[in-house]
């Protein structure tokens, strides 16, 4: 079996123990084998399973990481992470929506899971700053380009996994040091990112301030 099928059985396998179904409103519950996004209220969704299961896949979660979910929603993607982390690592997810990151929390909470929460976001802060840095990052709204402040977010050889341009991302962090914000916080530049594409995709924008 090569590296990719393994990550590939291993996220599949997430999939079937954290069903999609516990993460729609229960209307929507019947629903939950339609391979495309379904709405969870104010003018949100839980991604198409496809999609959910190809950024899982570039992201490559190892048991033991330290996991951002930005944009969690219905807390279906929380979950997924949680379950390929264990107990040995942590996630943290983020939802800007005050009302569905109530409902995505209620979701997470019956899984059991407790090394995974969902926190809602701070006004003006993108990511999780002052719980970094994390191994994993992956954010489920589109960006209009790479997040600076998601990189400054990610450990040495961490990965962040984010449509930029309706273009899917993958971002590799460099194992070297960053320079100084005016923070202090390591601030990273091209030099210190290798970053491919995958394939073309459609969401809800990224809110960045």
């Amino acid at each position: 079996m090569t590296a990719s099928s393994r990550v590939a059985r291993r996220v599949a396998d997430a999939m079937t123990v954290v069903p999609r179904e516990g993460f729609l409103p229960p209307t929507d519950r019947e629903n939950a084998d339609y391979d495309g996004p379904i709405p969870i209220g104010s003018g949100q969704t839980n991604s198409q399973p496809r999609t959910v299961a190809a950024m899982l896949e570039l992201l490559d979660v190892q048991p033991g990481m330290r996991v951002l979910d930005v944009g969690t929603g219905s807390g279906w993607t929380t979950a997924l992470l949680a379950h390929l982390t264990g107990p040995g690592g942590s996630v943290v997810g983020v939802e800007r929506l005050a009302e569905v990151a109530g409902f995505g929390a209620a979701n997470l909470d019956r899984t059991g899971m407790p090394w995974a929460r969902l926190d809602v976001a701070s006004s003006g802060v993108l990511g999780a700053p002052k719980q970094a840095p994390f191994d994993r990052i992956l954010v489920s709204a589109g960006a209009t380009r790479l997040p600076q402040a998601l990189l400054d977010q990610l450990a040495p050889g961490g990965v962040l996994v984010v449509p930029v341009d309706g273009i899917m991302h993958r971002a590799l962090r460099r194992t070297g040091d960053g320079d100084a914000a005016a923070d202090g916080r390591e601030r990273h530049t091209d030099d210190d990112v290798e970053v491919t594409t995958h394939g073309a995709y459609r969401f809800v924008p990224l809110v960045e301030d």
